[in-house]
């Protein structure tokens, strides 16, 4: 499982363009079961992903993205095995 996490490096403006396209790219990935969960960080400097991916296929998504291909934000990836969880989080638990 990986957490990927965004930082924008572009004015909102430039994000705010990209945001139709950002969440066709999301749809894909949530069809696939790649990813669990996501939405945009507090205050709004990036964002967050859960993905049920190792962290080599979360980076080879991830370039695939509208925010990365026109360079308005950069992401980081933390890769972790679940020791704990809720019951109902089992399902993706591999």
């Amino acid at each position: 499982m990986v957490i990927i996490t965004s930082k924008y490096i572009k004015p909102l403006d430039v994000i705010d363009s990209l945001l139709v396209d950002h969440r066709k790219f999301l749809d894909d990935q949530f069809k696939q079961s790649k990813f669990i969960c996501s939405g945009p960080q507090n205050p709004r400097i990036g964002g967050a992903i859960l993905a049920n991916v190792g962290i080599d296929e979360a980076r080879a998504i991830m370039k695939k993205d509208p925010f990365m291909i026109h360079g308005a934000a950069e992401y980081h990836f933390i890769e972790f095995t679940p020791g704990k969880f809720d019951e109902r989080f089992a399902c993706f638990v591999k």
